[in-house]
């Protein structure tokens, strides 16, 4: 009779995961979703789509608490929403085979809200769209994955998610102008805070397994973004009037 360790164990279990096929459904949801609402914008009024959705600040302040969320689904051009999915997609799918698509949903959500909270109180009166505050939230969890889980992944990984923040920090800071830093932050905060409390310390433990009320919040979260790119679509092509976007 063969004896299997428990490290051995854990060992067949990580392998079987990177692969096994797994449709990324969740992040195939969220791309789906942002293109749609982008090419909205561009077929309509990319510049006016900002002022009716986008985080404008003072309309934030003023009431309109929406935009905390319907700017997430707003992006600045095909540069800009190429990127942000093509990250989405990569990171999200690392998400759905490493850890839960449950997990990815709640992740993006609250690291779209936490990186327009940051942003809101430390940033500039800009204007700020894009979901790179979510995607970078994925980095954040991810980050904190390599990190607990090292003793079972090659040193390559987290090597590589510190890479990919020093990168964007540096393209942010340096290069790019314009670029919400502040909603990046805040992003990677909540995506890593998130992480340290919903991963397992135990290494024996699979952080691919979650509890029903994971799921019911995962279930949650994909349906109000949903949601938030239907009242962005509604809001761009002017089937919903509101009061404050008059302000011009």
């Amino acid at each position: 009779m063969e004896y299997v360790t428990e490290e051995e164990i854990e060992e067949r279990t990580e392998k079987a995961a990177q692969v096994t096929p797994i449709t990324p459904y969740y992040s195939i949801i969220l791309v789906v979703s942002i293109v749609v609402v982008s090419f909205v914008q561009i077929a309509t009024d990319l510049e006016a789509s900002v002022i009716v959705a986008g985080f404008v600040k003072p309309l934030f302040l003023a009431g309109e608490y929406w935009r905390i969320l319907t700017s997430a689904a707003l992006h600045a051009g095909l540069m800009h929403i190429g990127f942000n999915s093509y990250a989405l997609f990569v990171l999200g799918r690392l998400i759905e085979i490493l850890s839960n698509r449950a997990h990815l949903a709640v992740v993006f959500l609250c690291s779209v809200i936490g990186g327009n909270i940051l942003s809101l109180v430390f940033g500039p009166d800009a204007p700020s769209i894009g979901a790179s505050g979510g995607v970078i939230g994925f980095l954040g969890y991810l980050t904190v994955y390599g990190f607990k889980r090292r003793a079972l992944l090659s040193n390559a990984f987290l090597k590589n998610m510190l890479f990919n923040v020093g990168l964007i920090t540096f393209l942010g800071v340096f290069v790019i102008p314009n670029v919400d830093n502040f909603a990046h932050l805040g992003g990677f905060l909540v995506g890593a805070i998130y992480g340290l409390v919903q991963i397992p310390r135990d290494v024996h433990e699979d952080p691919r397994e979650t509890d029903g009320l994971t799921n019911i919040f995962g279930y949650i979260s994909i349906g109000i973004f949903l949601l938030t790119c239907l009242f962005s679509i509604l809001l761009i092509t002017g089937v919903i009037g509101l009061p404050y976007t008059e302000f011009q």
